[in-house]
């Protein structure tokens, strides 16, 4: 990577972008670097909770998002074996896919001044070329790095559906598995799940018999046609990875600073909001440990309560316990600090 911007950022998802955007309001020169095609699909369950709103409005693309029709969802409904609780959100979120919101964000970046590199550059690399106080700031937004033991792994699958939409993401949790369902753009219906591998095994991997296979589950998706191919995505390892790399002026956003359990619905948030505070910080040459204490104090509660929802459902308790947490107050328990300042 050469020394002639000012803010260089390794991937160009909604952590890069929306670091590239923070970095330009500074008048920075900035360019990326991602290894894929702009815009493509990818395993989310493409659903942007109330949070999104003031972070793309600070980032002066609040109305863009807005024109591309993202579906309204105003309920959440969840599953839990035969039993369910269903609650308004106490503010709208909304459902938008993976190929809109990237394309959205990238292409404001590139609009906006930054230049790209179809390129793909690794942490370590970064590492060695961060560690002088004389170079250009780093952001790192390379996506989650997973190790996991063959047998004991996660995956993730997604695909799109036409038929009947309604206003509520439905969360099913069953056997392990976490299986969320909400409307995006255009009258689709996005399908995202995680499951554990040896329950995917047993249906040889075809999520579509995972789906029939669990009977609420079966009779939400009846009524659905599949118009995509199914997508996967793994092994993934939750938690707070919160990497640092010591000495350098290297900013990790997204799932490249700590992957955020999908139960709380901020994966796409966490990216926007801390790509934001990398790409600012970056641009102002701000202590790297500043940063991450900014960022830890956003998003240490829903990391947290992630960590335990998951280990319920690990357990195989969520079926029995689920019930008893109320809707309402879960949602409001996994809420982030402030991502906008």
């Amino acid at each position: 990577m050469g020394s002639s911007v000012s803010v260089q950022i390794v991937g160009g998802g909604p952590a890069g972008s929306a670091a590239a955007v923070a970095a330009l309001s500074e008048s920075r020169s900035v360019h990326i670097f991602e290894k894929s095609s702009f815009p493509r699909h990818k395993v989310c369950g493409e659903f942007l909770s109330p949070e999104i709103a003031p972070l793309l409005d600070s980032l002066g693309i609040w109305q863009e998002f807005l024109r591309l029709g993202p579906a309204p969802i105003r309920r959440t409904i969840l599953h839990f074996g035969k039993r369910f609780s269903k609650s308004q959100l106490p503010d709208g979120a909304f459902g938008l896919s993976r190929y809109e919101f990237d394309r959205l964000l990238f292409e404001k970046a590139i609009a906006l001044g930054a230049t790209t590199t179809r390129e793909r550059v690794e942490a370590s690399n970064c590492a060695a070329q961060g560690g002088s106080k004389n170079r250009d700031g780093l952001v790192l937004a390379t996506g989650r790095k997973s190790i996991a033991a063959a047998g004991r792994r996660l995956f993730g699958f997604k695909a799109h559906f036409e038929g009947p939409v309604n206003d509520a993401v439905e969360l099913f949790f069953f056997r392990g598995c976490y299986v969320g369902v909400s409307a995006i753009e255009n009258g689709i219906t996005n399908i995202c799940g995680i499951a554990p591998e040896h329950v995917l095994h047993a249906c040889e991997f075809h999520a579509d018999d995972l789906l029939s296979g669990w009977p609420p589950l079966a009779c939400r998706v009846r009524p659905l046609s599949r118009v995509s191919q199914w997508f996967t995505v793994g092994p993934l390892v939750f938690g707070g990875q919160w990497q640092h790399f010591a000495g350098s002026e290297i900013y990790p956003a997204g799932d490249a600073l700590g992957f955020i359990d999908p139960f709380t619905g901020l994966g796409l948030v966490n990216a926007v909001g801390t790509g934001r505070m990398a790409g600012l910080a970056a641009a102002r040459r701000s202590s790297v440990e500043d940063y991450l204490s900014n960022c830890r104090r956003a998003v240490r509660r829903p990391f947290y309560l992630a960590s335990c929802l998951r280990a319920i459902v690990e357990a195989g308790l969520a079926q029995s316990l689920g019930p008893l947490i109320p809707t309402r107050y879960l949602f409001r328990m996994t809420r982030t600090g402030a991502l906008v300042a």
